[in-house]
């Protein structure tokens, strides 16, 4: 016989809250596991941003003839800083490493005649070379100011129509791109310099401190320097995670080298390109009714920081020049290393590549590499 229609009701209706209590708990549980996930702990709020002690040194090989060497092995050569033998931490052969490079194109009255031509093979530089899923380039031409007419973008278009915009300053420039500050000015120091002037150490030093020394890339998490670490593991950071995200960072020069009113001296603009990790590739070329070229100036600028010095005569020669410049950037090997001196003071250190092996030796090949760098103080900042 079965239960009164009411009892079977009441009992029904005690199943349902029962359920929906349990229903309730479940979820309350759920909400508060996530929410937990989601909430950092104490620990976790302890979390750092540390630089680390890494060194990387890009460099290349060549044979008497002037050829490329790409099959250099780790046992082949022997790194040397301030005279102590380094032990390597990595050793990779670079072609496909992301780039980041700023046309500096001197737009001065000696360019005139020039100026088509290279920007005619700057453009077919960068249709080559330029990658827009992970390389940038900039645009800043330059007189007595250097202007940033277009920064470090992957927007291949964008470099195309900067690059349209620059023309020859007479003796203004009335590109749209906007001065770029970062040398100190005042009482007792030089004057800015007047337009329809040529202020080339300036420019290198400004685009190698103000556009790639602060360049940031977040798809490229952790390159150049700071990763995100936790407190804990911070100092384990490995030397291979710390070199996937670096970049190369390069200058390609294009001026006939006679500087006529820097307020910085040439020695400065190398100290900044090389505190950046930029090399500077200098393309000599300009109008003998103006002077000529200045080769001694172009040739120290550029083995200043491990980069070559170019002197097209011909619109061929000129496209030649940036073939080697993109065939180098190809052919380029890195190794990284932590320095046996642990003092971050600031100070300037040597580093000098031996070839150790001995028929390699024979061969009399040329190394090309940034000749040092300057040892900056370590940072770590709570985040």
């Amino acid at each position: 016989m079965g239960l009164p229609p009411l009892v079977r009701y009441d009992s029904l209706l005690s199943r349902m809250k029962s359920t929906g209590i349990s229903l309730l708990l479940t979820f309350s549980l759920l909400c508060s596991a996530s929410v937990s996930a989601q909430t950092p702990t104490n620990q976790d709020d302890d979390v750092i941003r540390v630089e680390t002690d890494l060194t990387n040194l890009f460099f290349t090989a060549t044979n008497k003839q002037k050829g490329f060497i790409t099959t250099l092995r780790e046992e082949d050569l022997r790194l040397i800083e301030d005279g102590v033998p380094q032990k390597l931490l990595t050793f990779q052969r670079e072609t496909d490493r992301p780039l980041s490079i700023a046309f500096l194109i001197d737009v001065s009255a000696s360019e005139e005649r020039t100026l088509p031509q290279e920007k005619a093979a700057a453009r077919a530089f960068i249709e080559t070379i330029i990658q827009s899923s992970k390389d940038q380039a900039a645009i800043i031409p330059f007189t007595g100011s250097a202007f940033l007419e277009q920064g470090l973008t992957r927007d291949v278009f964008s470099i195309y129509r900067a690059l349209e915009r620059v023309e020859v300053a007479m003796p203004a420039y009335l590109g749209s791109g906007r001065p770029i500050s970062g040398i100190a000015s005042g009482p007792g120091m030089k004057a800015t310099p007047p337009e329809g002037s040529t202020a080339i150490w300036d420019a290198i030093a400004l685009t190698a401190s103000e556009v790639l020394a602060r360049n940031s890339d977040p798809s490229m998490a952790g390159q150049d320097g700071p990763d995100r670490q936790g407190k804990r593991t911070a100092q384990s950071q490995t030397s291979q995670s710390h070199v996937q995200n670096q970049r190369r960072r390069a200058i390609i020069l294009l001026s006939d080298g006679v500087d006529s009113s820097s307020r910085l001296p040439k020695s400065e603009a190398i100290n900044r390109a090389l505190q950046a990790e930029t090399v500077i590739y200098a393309i000599g070329i300009g109008d003998s009714k103006y002077g000529g070229v200045n080769r001694d100036a172009l040739n120290a600028v550029a083995a200043g920081t491990g980069g070559r010095a170019f002197f097209p005569k011909r619109e061929t020669d000129l496209k030649n020049a940036f073939a080697e410049i993109e065939q180098e950037l190809r052919s380029q090997y890195l190794i990284a290393y932590s320095s046996t001196n642990k003092k971050r003071d600031g100070s300037y250190r040597q580093m000098h590549i031996d070839i150790t092996n001995p028929e390699l030796q024979k061969g009399q090949l040329k190394l090309r590499h940034r000749p040092g760098y300057f040892a900056k103080p370590l940072t770590a900042t709570a985040r």
